[in-house]
């Protein structure tokens, strides 16, 4: 499997980040009030941007008539904590450094919001990431495939023999309705039967599945 193009999701397909994103989760939602939520809860409201994984852990969900300040103190405290705990997953840097040492154009397309997702890219992978996309309010998030578009423009290339990778059904669906082949990843935040049931043809279990040799640069 080799592509010249490598777009990627960022939570739970390079970065280990559902530990931060349920401590800042559950400190917006202690601090007005509500009951706190399981890791294993955030886990599975997590992929459709940081508003809906609130709108997912606060009772009533957009309704609640505290849901505006709510989200906006777990944006508060997540841009300030998105670091304390996150990490890439083991071998993603040795990939990402191997793709960058074959020539290959690398971009992260994220439904977090852009501060924390242009923060993380810049702080783990700057070396070889030369494009980083997330949610704004003047681009539709995945799984529509705008985001998609724009990484793929800013790298200067078209979809033509590049790839999707994720973790998720909503990155099985962008990599679909962007036109791209989606490989999805085991040691994220979805299970394989889970993926399956969403239309997942192509998976691997470790970044090294994904490393090209040496002797074909």
């Amino acid at each position: 499997m080799e592509y010249s193009t490598y777009i990627f999701d960022l939570d739970g397909t390079l970065l280990d980040s559902l530990q931060d994103l349920a401590i800042s989760c559950n400190y917006a939602l202690k601090k007005h009030q509500m009951p706190e939520r399981t890791i294993e809860e955030v886990r599975h409201f997590v992929g459709n941007g940081v508003k809906k994984l609130m709108e997912r852990a606060i009772p009533g969900g957009l309704e609640h008539p505290e849901f505006d300040e709510t989200y906006q103190d777990f944006r508060q405290h997540y841009l300030v904590h998105n670091l304390d705990n996150t990490r890439p997953y083991l071998g993603v840097m040795d990939l990402l450094k191997n793709l960058h040492e074959h020539g290959k154009k690398l971009a992260v397309v994220s439904n977090k919001f852009y501060d924390a997702t242009r923060e993380l890219c810049q702080h783990f992978f700057s070396d070889y990431v030369s494009v980083a996309i997330g949610e704004r309010e003047d681009i539709h998030r995945k799984p529509a495939p705008d985001t998609v578009i724009e990484a793929l423009r800013q790298l200067g290339v078209d979809k033509t023999d590049a790839v999707y990778i994720g973790d998720s059904d909503v990155d099985i669906a962008t990599a679909r309705n962007s036109g791209m082949p989606c490989i999805s990843v085991l040691w994220g935040f979805r299970d394989k039967e889970f993926l399956l049931e969403h239309g997942a043809t192509t998976f691997v279990s470790s970044p090294q599945e994904l490393m090209l040799p040496l002797d074909s640069k």
